[in-house]
């Protein structure tokens, strides 16, 4: 994300200690949740974003001086009710202690793994997804049983403000807080002894976070970005591809972390893929100056950025084909065309930085081979997508690239997937959450050995020459036996 490209709004400064210490209190008289306190939890947020979907919708639309209705909810509150409604229903058994094997060494013995809430989680929220990306990570947490700090974004004020209005409405502050601010606020926000701290923005900020973290041990989780690729496959049609990726690239006018941020086409299909996907545009977006359904850049700042790496690619010799179906005006504005950029090279800024907007570099490649290469000589992405029929090279395309997330003739819809980890790896984060994993992300495993009324270390304790000990080895000696080893490198 680019959260550090957008300049700061200074505010008053909240005491933030003193809201940590009263929610570590709180929790320390209340360690361990039960099932139907966890419950009431999350049926509040639900209630909270049934009866505040209007308001949601317009603080939001107000921030980006435009966001399409429909987006807000396709993108933030739809997600948020299936996610509560995940937990609801399987809650009772993430709780449930995890039997586990008990060494001969150890019988008899219970052994047991207790998932225990971690404490106190501070949660840092991006722009781009004011709402989604501070509930999202607050829903797992709520669900592991612990209670939470939230940083709301500076960049979306009236999200900021109304997700604050709203929760000081159904929790007390020792369970759940909302703080506003500007950077100031974020940088000691950082630093205090959370039990778990999430941040979502990005690469570069998420290195001060972590170095912040680092000073308390605090665990991380890490939702940075970066630039995640498209390849198609020259077998599958390059109309539906284009039609499939121009819906997810759309989205927020590509304000997502998992925008699909370059095209992998081949390339005798190049021109093909650039027409249908231009097309497709037009279609969706007839007009833009004044269609309620196109979303605007956050901020004059962030245009000017992406308004740079078009004027960069152009002085470097790309070509940009402009999607503006009524060659509208759109200087007093700050809605953007979708912009498709051919002959980038490494050198630009819309192939080195991650774009964050409407700009889509479309890259010919010649081999799969070639096309794979190309993503793994580039730091991890968030997410990865790959158009093809045939699973079987779709599996070895997965399998020969890393990416926090993928779909399969798909984009973006990976994060709706509330049964399946949401996070990246290296440069786009660590950690996870939506899913079990979420629900494991925000709590402590501990392992526990349960010993009966049978104390069997006493036949074998020192002198260590005695009958049980012997035998035990001969055990050991029959059952761990050399392996041979089988042929390869």
């Amino acid at each position: 994300m680019q959260e550090s490209h957008l300049k700061p709004v200074a505010a008053e400064m909240p005491d933030l200690e003193s809201i940590l210490i009263a929610q570590k209190q709180a929790y320390l008289a209340d360690p361990a949740p039960d099932h139907a306190t966890r419950i009431r939890r999350l049926d509040k947020l639900h209630n909270a974003l049934l009866d505040n979907r209007a308001r949601i919708i317009a603080a939001v639309s107000q921030d980006f001086s435009n966001r399409a209705e429909a987006e807000t909810e396709l993108a933030e509150i739809m997600p948020l009710l299936d996610g509560i409604a995940y937990y609801r229903k399987r809650l009772r058994g993430l709780m449930k202690p995890q039997r586990r094997h008990a060494p001969l060494t150890l019988m008899p013995a219970r052994i047991e793994v207790q998932y225990q809430p971690v404490g106190v989680v501070g949660i840092v929220v991006p722009w781009n997804f004011p709402i989604f990306l501070a509930l999202s990570p607050l829903v797992g947490a709520l669900a592991a049983g612990n209670r939470a700090m939230l940083k709301a974004s500076e960049f979306a004020p009236a999200s900021g403000d109304l997700l604050r209005e709203i929760i000081a409405e159904i929790y007390s502050a020792d369970e759940v807080t909302v703080v506003t601010g500007g950077v100031e606020v974020a940088s000691e926000f950082t630093k205090l002894p959370f039990d778990h701290l999430v941040f979502t923005g990005s690469t570069q900020v998420g290195k001060i976070v972590m170095k912040a973290a680092a000073e308390n041990l605090t665990p991380v989780t890490l939702e940075l970005g970066g630039k995640s690729p498209v390849i198609i496959h020259p077998d599958f049609p390059i109309a539906e591809a284009a039609s499939r990726i121009a819906f997810g690239k759309g989205i927020n006018a590509g304000q997502v972390c998992v925008s699909p941020d370059y095209i992998l086409c081949p390339r005798d299909q190049v021109n093909a893929f650039c027409s249908d996907f231009a097309d497709t545009m037009r279609g969706a977006y007839p007009s833009l100056r004044d269609n309620g359904d196109f979303t605007a850049i956050i901020t004059d700042r962030q245009k000017t950025r992406l308004d740079g790496y078009l004027k960069d690619a152009t002085d470097k010799g790309a070509e940009l084909i402009t999607i503006n179906p009524q060659a509208e005006d759109l200087g007093n504005t700050r809605k953007m065309p979708m912009t498709l950029v051919l002959g980038a090279t490494d050198d630009m800024l819309v192939l080195r930085e991650e774009i964050f907007g409407p700009i889509l570099p479309v890259i010919p490649y010649d081999t799969i081979e070639e096309a794979i290469a190309y993503v793994n000589a580039r730091p991890r992405p968030l997410a990865l997508y790959y158009f093809d029929w045939d699973k079987k090279r779709a599996d070895d395309v997965l399998a020969r690239t890393h990416s926090g997330g993928a779909c399969v003739n798909d984009t973006m819809s990976h994060v709706m997937a509330d049964d399946i980890p949401f996070g990246g790896i290296g440069p786009s984060g660590m950690g996870h959450y939506h899913g079990k994993e979420g629900f494991r992300n925000f709590s402590k495993a501990k392992g526990v050995v349960r010993k009966g009324r049978i104390n069997a270390t006493a036949f074998v304790a020192p002198p260590w020459d005695n009958f049980m000990f012997n035998a035990l080895r001969k055990m050991q000696a029959l059952r761990f036996r050399r392996r041979r080893i089988g042929p390869g490198s």
